[in-house]
């Protein structure tokens, strides 16, 4: 029968600016794929849906162009994303099977509008999702890490995605605190960019940028200076040229969108009920989301705020793990309560 039942299943989606995840109940992680569009130009008939999409980036012809529909956590082009959450459930779903009721849960920031968060509901309904809620991507970040989050103690989790930054404390299933800023692996990317052209002279892409990131990149110091080349296109003459950068540099690049996430940490510590605040400094904070994977972000965290990091296993799944497993846990959840409603009748 494939990934589903033939009446009902819980998915729960990450519908990331870089990446989407989708988790089915029972089967886990079954896509994992960058949130990326190849369209013909005109016709916006879909070319290519993710990885193989995200390969034509910045390389297309001028009759196709590949995008990626979402910016800073939210949809900038409806249509477009409405087509890729449509090819991804096609992938997970045989023709010929019958789905009675699809529910879906996607993780969304908290710092979109009422307009955003709407829109992306009304996109998943359009590619055949038969029930969709949304919850914010720190809560369900949490979930997805196994945190106890239905207890009476303050537990902190700063979930970094590609386009933006979230941070909240929760008790008793909820979100006392939360705050989000749009900084994110994006950022990142793009401060390298900036860096390079500025110091060096020489342009590169977002995929070099990228490469750096990821293979060298770092946020606290390190023993250990790493080196890359890279090539790019001279900002004065437009020639191709090589450069050699070490991690040291790559650090200096990123010293900006970092400390904008340490900050956004200590204000939300800040914010916080101090019993909430002394559960936090004993159990840790816990950081998640594909941004985290920064080598020696969770040390500079833990380094300026005093508290232990902790950073979870495979950080980039939780979100998408987290929106599958709410529908079972806030239902759970609601019949503890209705116990206590009960007795107070």
């Amino acid at each position: 029968m494939g990934f589903f039942d033939r009446f009902s299943t819980d998915v729960g989606v990450d519908l990331g600016t870089c990446n989407t995840l989708i988790y089915v109940r029972g089967k886990g992680i079954v896509i994992n794929e960058p949130s990326v569009v190849a369209v013909e130009r005109g016709t916006k008939r879909v070319v290519a849906v993710g990885a193989e999409a995200k390969r034509m980036l910045w390389k297309t012809p001028s009759d196709i162009m590949a995008i990626r529909p979402l910016k800073d956590g939210v949809i900038a082009d409806m249509d477009s994303t409405e087509k890729m959450i449509r090819y991804f459930i096609s992938k997970i779903i045989p023709k010929h099977q019958l789905i009675k009721v699809m529910r879906m849960r996607i993780g969304i920031p908290s710092c979109i509008t009422e307009v955003e968060r709407r829109a992306v509901q009304e996109a998943a309904l359009k590619a055949g999702a038969k029930e969709v809620k949304v919850i914010e991507e720190s809560l369900a970040a949490a979930i997805g890490a196994q945190i106890p989050i239905q207890e009476p103690a303050g537990h902190m989790v700063c979930d970094i995605g590609g386009g933006t930054t979230e941070v909240s404390v929760i008790s008793l299933g909820g979100m006392v605190v939360t705050s989000a800023i749009r900084v994110g692996g994006d950022e990142f990317d793009e401060a390298i960019i900036k860096h390079v052209r500025n110091v060096h002279n020489l342009n590169i892409g977002p995929g070099i940028a990228e490469q750096l990131k990821v293979q060298i990149g770092n946020a606290n110091p390190d023993k250990n200076i790493e080196k890359m080349q890279i090539k790019g296109s001279d900002a004065i003459t437009g020639l191709p040229r090589r450069l050699e950068i070490d991690s040291v540099e790559v650090r200096e690049a990123l010293k900006d969108p970092t400390n904008q996430i340490v900050e956004e940490i200590k204000r939300t510590l800040g914010k916080t009920p101090p019993e909430l605040t002394a559960d936090i400094y004993e159990r840790g904070i816990v950081m998640t989301g594909g941004g985290s994977l920064l080598k020696g972000l969770h040390k500079l965290v833990s380094k300026e705020t005093g508290v232990p990091v902790i950073l979870v296993e495979n950080p980039s799944e939780c979100v998408a793990i987290g929106a599958g497993q709410a529908f079972e846990l806030f239902k759970d959840m609601s019949s503890d309560r209705s116990i206590y409603d009960n007795l107070n009748n």
